[in-house]
């Protein structure tokens, strides 16, 4: 798969690139990257890449003549690759979307700055608008990176596990297990025994588990609209059973219970 991004700013991706699962990728040819610098496409002697809005307003706006060159020369590097601009104004960037991305030939992201970039780019030259959060970045490098990261490790072959990928948060539209490693006891605090057991039906099941509270508990919306399996359908009406029977239980034996829910005047 390839990867090219169009930036005035292509010395910040070359750490990015030569660590971790990414410099892993590109060793293994899984995948391609280059940056591509806006400025090398400007038409006057400074390289601007930028200039005032039309009609007033704050900031600059990036100009479409060096966005346009840096595109063309993008397509023709690769002209299979789909072309995306980072911007606050695309759809939410999620796992969905990564591994949408993450089997196509390529990606050209094009990264925005200042005010935003000139809309007739984003009407003859882009494929897709991407936003990774509904918050304002100086540019849209980071959001480059964090494309490039999701979708890389979704290209089978890339991480080490073949289902690595498959049992991660929101990979399920869930939230993944708890994890422990050694020491067996920190601070006072044990691993839990199923994880011992070597009993790995029931070393699923309390992952199944842990990975629904988790949900429940830090990312409730993940569940509304996701279809349950009958094993996580029967998890959750033994919480339901359970919860009942605390409610019952200090119903009859709580604070309250003793003088018949009334208090002394």
């Amino acid at each position: 798969m390839n990867f090219i991004v169009l930036t005035i700013f292509p010395e910040m991706f070359n750490p990015f690139w030569e660590h971790g699962i990414i410099r892993r990728a590109v060793n293994q040819e899984k995948i391609s990257v280059s940056a591509i610098d806006v400025r090398d496409f400007a038409e006057d002697k400074h390289h601007i890449t930028d200039d005032r809005p039309y009609g007033g307003g704050c900031g600059m706006i990036m100009k479409p003549e060096p966005l346009a060159g840096a595109i063309r020369a993008a397509e023709k590097k690769a002209p299979l690759s789909k072309k995306i601009l980072l911007t606050p104004q695309g759809r939410r960037f999620d796992q969905s979307v990564a591994q949408e991305f993450a089997s196509l030939d390529g990606l050209i992201l094009v990264c925005g700055r200042y005010e935003g970039v000139d809309e007739r780019i984003c009407h003859d030259f882009i494929d897709d608008e991407i936003s990774i959060g509904d918050y304002i970045l100086t540019g849209g490098e980071l959001a480059a990176m964090v494309i490039i990261d999701a979708a890389t490790r979704l290209i089978p072959g890339v991480l080490g596990g073949k289902d690595s990928a498959e049992k991660d948060s929101f990979s399920d539209s869930v939230l993944e297990h708890a994890h422990y490693t050694r020491p067996r006891i920190f601070e006072d605090v044990e691993v839990p025994s199923v994880l011992l057991s070597g009993n790995h039906k029931e070393i699923e099941k309390w992952r199944l588990e842990t990975s629904l509270i988790r949900t429940f508990l830090k990312r409730r919306d993940l569940l509304e609209n996701r279809p349950l399996s009958s094993q996580e359908i029967e998890i959750l009406k033994k919480w339901c059973l359970d919860i009942e029977k605390i409610i019952h239980d200090q119903s009859l034996f709580g604070p309250d219970a003793l003088s018949g829910g009334q208090q002394e005047g």
